[in-house]
């Protein structure tokens, strides 16, 4: 979390900001089921070379229901606490994610932002070479880990994750189990009903394809900000076009975020035009960063 030296909202204009919205979140959820229907069905109906983009479309929304299971989680996607908790446990499902074991982490996260040592999220270090990046781009390490923490779970031992307090570790490896017989058995039962490569065309290749844009995504939300507890320099806010604010719930506005995670999603704009101004990392676009970071790292070798 942020020292108090980053406070650079005051406690009046932090309070007008806070307000959950059930509506919102119900809005914003049907936009985001509507795409994972529209795009379903472009898979349906397409066949050859051309089902090929439409697996990818769909990989792409897929893969953005992490940004629904990061609101949940972080209880601003809705007001209701049960909707926070129904909607980022199945939205984080497809993933492998579990919502349980990432609130786990992710709040590890969030006390320890950029902390080595402390921060789960450097566990993977950042690229400092051009192959380094492109194998953190094909989500291999994600998968290790997801598949490792379904395994754990099963055994019973989730101690190699030291951010999961004792306590909490026999309801986190509950979870995990229940969300792994949830998507094996959902593809078991599609392939039964519609045939063996219905879990490839709608759940398997739609992950794999999708979860590399959103490795390099991610990626700009830290990489190369300063290694301390300011938080108005170790997160980077990235300025991007309406659609991937749309899809990814306003997570670009990630410095904000982790200066205020109590703010929810759908206000973190605002927050924006108020301290914008004051932050260290401000990016314009996605593509655009990725791209001096392959050259910063070419040159480099």
């Amino acid at each position: 979390m942020a020292d108090i030296s980053d406070r650079v909202l005051t406690a009046k204009e932090l309070r007008g900001l806070q307000g959950r919205s059930d509506l919102r979140g119900a809005v914003r959820l049907a936009i985001h089921l509507g795409l994972l229907l529209a795009a379903g069905w472009a898979v349906a109906c397409s066949s050859g070379w051309a089902r090929l983009p439409a697996v990818f479309a769909l990989g792409l929304v897929q893969v953005a229901l992490f940004a629904p299971t990061h609101e949940c989680m972080h209880q601003t996607a809705f007001k209701s606490k049960r909707a926070n908790a129904i909607v980022g446990w199945f939205a984080a499902c497809p993933s492998l994610l579990n919502l349980h074991f990432y609130t786990a982490f992710h709040w590890a996260h969030h006390r320890n932002t950029q902390i080595p040592g402390e921060d789960p999220e450097l566990a993977i270090a950042e690229p400092t070479t051009l192959g380094a990046y492109l194998l953190r781009l094909s989500s291999l390490a994600f998968w290790r880990l997801r598949l490792r923490v379904v395994f754990d779970a099963w055994r019973g031992d989730l101690s190699a994750y030291p951010f999961i307090p004792r306590f909490a570790a026999p309801a986190i490896g509950r979870s995990v189990r229940a969300m792994s017989l949830f998507m094996v058995g959902g593809a078991v039962v599609s392939a039964l009903l519609f045939g063996w490569e219905t879990p490839f065309l709608f759940w398997i290749v739609p992950q794999l394809l999708g979860q590399m844009p959103l490795r390099a995504y991610l990626l700009a939300e830290h990489t190369g900000c300063t290694r301390d507890r300011n938080g108005l320099t170790n997160t980077r806010t990235t300025t991007t076009n309406a659609a991937v604010r749309l899809l990814m719930w306003n997570m670009p506005f990630h410095a904000e975020h982790h200066l205020y995670p109590t703010i929810p999603f759908h206000r973190l704009a605002d927050a924006h035009a108020t301290i914008g101004a004051k932050l260290g990392y401000v990016q314009n676009g996605y593509a655009r960063w990725n791209l001096a970071l392959i050259r910063s790292l070419r040159a480099s070798r």
